[in-house]
Protein backbone atom coordinates (compact mmCIF):
# COMPACT_ATOMS: atom_id res chain seq x y z
CA UNK A 1 0.00 0.00 0.00
CA UNK A 2 2.65 2.75 -1.46
CA UNK A 3 3.65 3.86 -4.65
CA UNK A 4 6.56 1.79 -5.44
CA UNK A 5 10.00 3.17 -4.48
CA UNK A 6 8.28 5.70 -1.76
CA UNK A 7 9.73 4.04 1.26
CA UNK A 8 13.35 4.66 -0.20
CA UNK A 9 16.41 3.23 1.22
CA UNK A 10 13.92 1.15 3.78
CA UNK A 11 13.30 -0.93 0.73
CA UNK A 12 16.94 -1.30 -0.23
CA UNK A 13 17.23 -2.19 3.20
CA UNK A 14 15.07 -4.88 3.18
CA UNK A 15 15.74 -6.10 -0.64
CA UNK A 16 19.22 -6.65 0.99
CA UNK A 17 18.06 -8.30 4.21
CA UNK A 18 16.47 -10.64 2.16
CA UNK A 19 18.80 -11.54 -0.58
CA UNK A 20 21.53 -12.56 2.33
CA UNK A 21 19.33 -14.11 4.19
CA UNK A 22 17.83 -15.91 0.98
CA UNK A 23 14.22 -15.34 1.82
CA UNK A 24 11.26 -13.10 0.49
CA UNK A 25 10.57 -12.68 4.32
CA UNK A 26 13.58 -11.20 6.08
CA UNK A 27 13.64 -11.21 9.58
CA UNK A 28 15.94 -9.52 12.56
CA UNK A 29 14.60 -11.92 15.57
CA UNK A 30 18.31 -12.38 16.75
CA UNK A 31 20.80 -9.15 16.29
CA UNK A 32 23.58 -9.53 18.56
CA UNK A 33 25.77 -6.28 19.39
CA UNK A 34 29.33 -8.08 19.61
CA UNK A 35 31.88 -5.55 21.30
CA UNK A 36 35.48 -6.61 21.41
CA UNK A 37 38.28 -5.23 23.40
CA UNK A 38 41.68 -4.89 23.30
CA UNK A 39 44.69 -2.43 24.34
CA UNK A 40 47.61 -0.81 22.55
CA UNK A 41 50.89 -0.73 23.13
CA UNK A 42 51.38 2.93 21.38
CA UNK A 43 49.60 4.54 24.11
CA UNK A 44 52.78 4.93 25.02
CA UNK A 45 53.45 7.79 22.66
CA UNK A 46 51.04 9.73 24.23
CA UNK A 47 48.28 9.22 21.57
CA UNK A 48 45.41 9.37 24.01
CA UNK A 49 44.34 11.59 27.07
CA UNK A 50 42.93 8.15 28.95
CA UNK A 51 45.28 5.06 30.18
CA UNK A 52 44.72 1.58 28.94
CA UNK A 53 43.34 0.95 32.43
CA UNK A 54 39.95 2.33 30.91
CA UNK A 55 39.51 -0.10 28.79
CA UNK A 56 39.10 -2.90 31.45
CA UNK A 57 37.47 -0.70 33.37
CA UNK A 58 34.90 -0.04 30.36
CA UNK A 59 34.47 -3.78 29.87
CA UNK A 60 33.49 -4.09 33.41
CA UNK A 61 30.65 -1.45 32.81
CA UNK A 62 29.83 -2.80 29.87
CA UNK A 63 29.34 -6.35 31.90
CA UNK A 64 27.30 -4.34 34.85
CA UNK A 65 24.89 -2.82 32.08
CA UNK A 66 25.75 0.65 32.41
CA UNK A 67 27.32 1.83 29.65
CA UNK A 68 25.02 3.72 26.41
CA UNK A 69 25.49 0.24 24.20
CA UNK A 70 23.60 -1.33 26.89
CA UNK A 71 20.79 1.00 27.20
CA UNK A 72 20.68 1.03 23.13
CA UNK A 73 20.58 -2.87 23.13
CA UNK A 74 17.43 -2.85 25.56
CA UNK A 75 15.43 0.02 23.70
CA UNK A 76 15.95 -2.22 20.85
CA UNK A 77 15.67 -5.58 22.56
CA UNK A 78 19.43 -6.39 20.69
CA UNK A 79 21.78 -8.97 22.85
CA UNK A 80 25.06 -7.89 23.36
CA UNK A 81 28.73 -10.10 24.32
CA UNK A 82 31.71 -8.53 25.12
CA UNK A 83 34.76 -10.05 23.88
CA UNK A 84 38.44 -9.13 25.92
CA UNK A 85 41.11 -10.00 24.13
CA UNK A 86 44.35 -10.13 26.29
CA UNK A 87 43.71 -6.66 27.88
CA UNK A 88 47.06 -7.66 30.38
CA UNK A 89 49.10 -8.05 27.19
CA UNK A 90 48.82 -4.83 25.11
CA UNK A 91 50.08 -5.03 21.74
CA UNK A 92 53.24 -3.79 20.44
CA UNK A 93 54.20 -0.37 20.33
CA UNK A 94 53.38 -0.16 16.00
CA UNK A 95 56.07 2.50 16.31
CA UNK A 96 58.98 0.65 17.37
CA UNK A 97 57.57 -3.17 16.30
CA UNK A 98 55.02 -4.90 15.02
CA UNK A 99 51.17 -4.85 17.11
CA UNK A 100 51.51 -8.51 16.68
CA UNK A 101 53.21 -11.45 15.02
CA UNK A 102 51.50 -13.78 12.29
CA UNK A 103 50.60 -16.33 14.25
CA UNK A 104 48.86 -13.52 17.00
CA UNK A 105 46.92 -12.37 14.06
CA UNK A 106 45.50 -15.43 12.92
CA UNK A 107 44.27 -16.58 16.10
CA UNK A 108 42.53 -13.54 16.99
CA UNK A 109 40.94 -13.62 13.40
CA UNK A 110 39.47 -17.02 14.12
CA UNK A 111 38.43 -16.18 17.66
CA UNK A 112 36.42 -13.83 16.22
CA UNK A 113 35.01 -15.40 14.30
CA UNK A 114 33.05 -17.31 17.03
CA UNK A 115 30.66 -14.30 17.49
CA UNK A 116 28.58 -16.35 14.85
CA UNK A 117 28.62 -19.21 17.07
CA UNK A 118 24.99 -18.19 18.99
CA UNK A 119 23.61 -17.65 15.22
CA UNK A 120 22.26 -14.37 15.12
CA UNK A 121 20.40 -12.93 12.07
CA UNK A 122 21.69 -10.00 12.28
CA UNK A 123 25.72 -9.08 13.27
CA UNK A 124 26.65 -5.59 15.10
CA UNK A 125 30.24 -4.83 15.23
CA UNK A 126 31.35 -2.38 18.20
CA UNK A 127 35.11 -2.05 19.80
CA UNK A 128 36.69 -0.85 22.99
CA UNK A 129 40.52 0.01 23.86
CA UNK A 130 42.28 3.19 24.46
CA UNK A 131 44.64 4.15 21.46
CA UNK A 132 42.84 2.23 18.67
CA UNK A 133 41.83 5.07 16.96
CA UNK A 134 45.88 5.82 16.11
CA UNK A 135 45.58 1.40 15.52
CA UNK A 136 42.88 2.41 13.04
CA UNK A 137 44.38 5.66 11.30
CA UNK A 138 47.63 3.92 10.47
CA UNK A 139 45.86 1.09 8.82
CA UNK A 140 44.17 3.63 6.81
CA UNK A 141 47.41 5.54 5.99
CA UNK A 142 49.09 2.32 5.04
CA UNK A 143 46.42 0.92 2.53
CA UNK A 144 45.69 4.17 0.91
CA UNK A 145 48.27 6.63 1.23
CA UNK A 146 47.81 10.37 2.04
CA UNK A 147 49.16 12.31 5.07
CA UNK A 148 49.09 11.08 8.26
CA UNK A 149 47.03 14.23 9.41
CA UNK A 150 44.42 13.14 6.95
CA UNK A 151 43.47 9.93 8.85
CA UNK A 152 44.11 11.25 12.90
CA UNK A 153 41.44 12.35 14.46
CA UNK A 154 40.17 13.49 18.21
CA UNK A 155 39.40 10.34 19.46
CA UNK A 156 38.38 10.18 22.98
CA UNK A 157 39.39 14.25 23.01
CA UNK A 158 43.19 14.66 22.86
CA UNK A 159 44.14 18.00 22.60
CA UNK A 160 46.13 20.04 19.78
CA UNK A 161 49.76 18.53 20.94
CA UNK A 162 47.73 14.87 21.47
CA UNK A 163 46.58 15.15 17.94
CA UNK A 164 49.93 16.04 16.85
CA UNK A 165 51.25 12.98 18.72
CA UNK A 166 49.14 10.58 16.66
CA UNK A 167 49.86 11.78 13.90
CA UNK A 168 53.30 11.80 14.38
CA UNK A 169 53.00 8.37 15.49
CA UNK A 170 51.02 6.65 12.70
CA UNK A 171 53.75 8.70 10.42
CA UNK A 172 56.43 6.62 12.35
CA UNK A 173 54.56 3.28 12.66
CA UNK A 174 53.84 3.37 8.74
CA UNK A 175 57.69 4.34 7.99
CA UNK A 176 59.04 1.64 9.92
CA UNK A 177 56.83 -1.26 8.71
CA UNK A 178 56.43 -0.01 5.01
CA UNK A 179 58.79 -2.65 3.51
CA UNK A 180 56.04 -5.56 5.04
CA UNK A 181 52.59 -3.62 3.83
CA UNK A 182 52.27 -4.93 0.73
CA UNK A 183 49.90 -7.64 1.99
CA UNK A 184 46.29 -6.51 3.78
CA UNK A 185 46.91 -9.11 6.42
CA UNK A 186 50.57 -8.27 7.64
CA UNK A 187 48.85 -4.50 7.58
CA UNK A 188 46.35 -5.96 10.33
CA UNK A 189 49.04 -7.63 11.98
CA UNK A 190 51.82 -5.11 12.01
CA UNK A 191 49.73 -1.93 12.59
CA UNK A 192 46.65 -3.05 14.06
CA UNK A 193 44.74 -4.32 16.90
CA UNK A 194 43.49 -7.49 18.98
CA UNK A 195 40.29 -6.08 18.93
CA UNK A 196 40.44 -4.94 14.86
CA UNK A 197 41.70 -8.59 14.11
CA UNK A 198 38.80 -9.73 15.90
CA UNK A 199 35.89 -7.81 14.28
CA UNK A 200 38.12 -8.48 11.21
CA UNK A 201 37.30 -12.54 11.93
CA UNK A 202 33.83 -11.42 12.72
CA UNK A 203 33.13 -10.10 9.56
CA UNK A 204 34.36 -13.42 7.60
CA UNK A 205 32.66 -15.67 9.48
CA UNK A 206 29.45 -13.66 8.75
CA UNK A 207 29.77 -13.88 5.04
CA UNK A 208 30.53 -17.17 5.24
CA UNK A 209 27.06 -17.98 6.71
CA UNK A 210 25.35 -15.18 4.71
CA UNK A 211 24.39 -13.00 7.60
CA UNK A 212 24.21 -9.40 7.49
CA UNK A 213 26.62 -6.85 9.02
CA UNK A 214 25.97 -4.05 10.14
CA UNK A 215 29.60 -1.81 10.63
CA UNK A 216 30.17 1.13 13.39
CA UNK A 217 32.54 3.98 13.54
CA UNK A 218 36.16 4.47 12.51
CA UNK A 219 37.83 1.45 14.07
CA UNK A 220 35.44 -1.50 13.16
CA UNK A 221 35.43 0.07 9.53
CA UNK A 222 39.66 -0.25 9.63
CA UNK A 223 39.50 -3.92 10.11
CA UNK A 224 36.68 -3.89 6.68
CA UNK A 225 38.93 -1.88 5.00
CA UNK A 226 41.68 -4.67 5.32
CA UNK A 227 39.33 -7.26 4.24
CA UNK A 228 38.10 -4.74 1.08
CA UNK A 229 41.56 -4.75 0.60
CA UNK A 230 42.17 -8.55 0.07
CA UNK A 231 38.74 -9.16 -1.98
CA UNK A 232 36.81 -6.29 -3.56
CA UNK A 233 33.39 -8.20 -2.79
CA UNK A 234 34.61 -8.90 0.77
CA UNK A 235 31.85 -6.32 2.36
CA UNK A 236 29.25 -6.75 -0.17
CA UNK A 237 27.24 -8.11 3.18
CA UNK A 238 27.58 -5.24 5.13
CA UNK A 239 25.86 -1.94 5.61
CA UNK A 240 27.51 1.22 7.30
CA UNK A 241 25.31 1.43 10.31
CA UNK A 242 26.72 5.96 10.92
CA UNK A 243 29.55 8.12 9.94
CA UNK A 244 31.38 9.09 13.01
CA UNK A 245 32.59 12.38 14.28
CA UNK A 246 35.76 11.32 13.68
CA UNK A 247 36.88 13.51 11.05
CA UNK A 248 37.95 10.68 8.94
CA UNK A 249 35.50 8.00 8.68
CA UNK A 250 33.40 9.70 6.23
CA UNK A 251 36.56 9.54 3.82
CA UNK A 252 36.87 5.68 5.06
CA UNK A 253 32.84 5.04 3.89
CA UNK A 254 33.75 6.54 0.71
CA UNK A 255 36.46 3.62 -0.17
CA UNK A 256 34.62 1.44 1.40
CA UNK A 257 31.32 2.39 -0.86
CA UNK A 258 29.45 2.49 2.22
CA UNK A 259 26.24 5.28 2.81
CA UNK A 260 25.79 5.42 6.42
CA UNK A 261 21.89 5.01 7.53
CA UNK A 262 22.80 7.75 10.31
CA UNK A 263 24.56 10.91 10.95
CA UNK A 264 24.32 11.97 14.61
CA UNK A 265 27.68 13.51 15.29
CA UNK A 266 28.71 10.34 17.44
CA UNK A 267 31.73 9.01 18.23
CA UNK A 268 31.65 6.71 21.23
CA UNK A 269 32.24 3.26 19.94
CA UNK A 270 31.06 0.31 21.52
CA UNK A 271 29.16 -0.37 18.24
CA UNK A 272 26.26 2.70 19.65
CA UNK A 273 25.60 3.74 16.41
CA UNK A 274 25.41 1.07 14.61
CA UNK A 275 22.72 -0.50 16.79
CA UNK A 276 20.88 2.72 16.80
CA UNK A 277 20.53 1.79 13.31
CA UNK A 278 18.89 -1.55 13.76
CA UNK A 279 15.66 0.20 14.34
CA UNK A 280 15.85 1.48 11.22
CA UNK A 281 16.69 -1.91 9.71
CA UNK A 282 14.13 -3.71 12.02
CA UNK A 283 11.38 -1.37 10.67
CA UNK A 284 12.00 -1.77 6.82
CA UNK A 285 11.62 -5.66 7.10
CA UNK A 286 8.70 -4.82 9.27
CA UNK A 287 7.32 -2.87 6.44
CA UNK A 288 8.33 -5.12 3.90
CA UNK A 289 6.46 -8.40 5.51
CA UNK A 290 3.63 -6.49 7.25
CA UNK A 291 2.07 -4.43 4.86
CA UNK A 292 -1.10 -5.43 2.91
CA UNK A 293 -1.14 -4.98 -0.78
CA UNK A 294 -3.19 -2.99 -2.84
CA UNK A 295 -5.25 -5.37 -3.57
CA UNK A 296 -5.32 -7.02 0.30
CA UNK A 297 -6.82 -3.57 1.34
CA UNK A 298 -8.92 -2.32 -0.77
CA UNK A 299 -6.80 0.12 -2.35
CA UNK A 300 -7.22 1.07 -5.88
CA UNK A 301 -4.34 1.09 -8.11
CA UNK A 302 -3.02 3.21 -10.58
CA UNK A 303 -5.51 4.10 -13.17
CA UNK A 304 -4.15 3.07 -16.80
Amino acid sequence: TKPAGSLGRLEEISAFMAGWQGSARPHVDRPLVAVFAGNHGVVAQGVSPFPQSVTSAMVANFTAGGAAINQICKTFDISLKVYELALEKPTGDITQEPAMDERTCAGTIAYGMEALAIEPDLLVLGEMGIGNTTAAAAIYHALYGGEAEHWVGRGTGVDDAGLKRKAEAVRAAVARHKPHLQDPLDVLARLGGREIAAIAGAILAARIRRTPVVLDGFVVCSAAAVLQALDASALDHCLAGHVSAERAHGEALKRLGKAPLLDLGMRLGEGSGAALSVAIIKAAVACHKGMATFAEAGVAGKEA
